[in-house]
């Protein structure tokens, strides 16, 4: 089955959400997705949803990068949700 090709209709705006571990970067990543879904009829992004890994929903922290994405009436956005683990921003910022 061949994916649908994407038609960029909208301004496409990327967001990526960094920070200290357990300062809520994914809690906000969700809380996004339900207001943007509940606003344009989108579908919202639970937070077990963006936390996948079955370790990360066992230690309840986020190891890996996720990806979700929403729109508003007039935008499209892709958002990133990174691990908040100290060389892990380190490294992202420094390269």
């Amino acid at each position: 089955m061949s994916k649908e090709k994407f038609e960029r209709t909208k301004p496409h705006v990327n967001v990526g959400t960094i920070g200290h571990v357990d300062h809520g970067k994914t809690t906000l990543t969700a809380a996004i997705t339900k207001v943007m879904a509940e606003a344009t009829g989108g579908e919202a992004t639970d937070f077990a949803d963006i936390d996948k890994a079955p370790e990360e929903r066992e230690r309840g922290i986020t190891i890996s990068t996720s990806h979700v994405e929403y729109e508003s009436e007039t935008r499209h956005y892709a958002h990133v949700d990174c691990p908040g683990h100290a060389d892990y921003v380190k490294n992202m910022i420094t390269g």
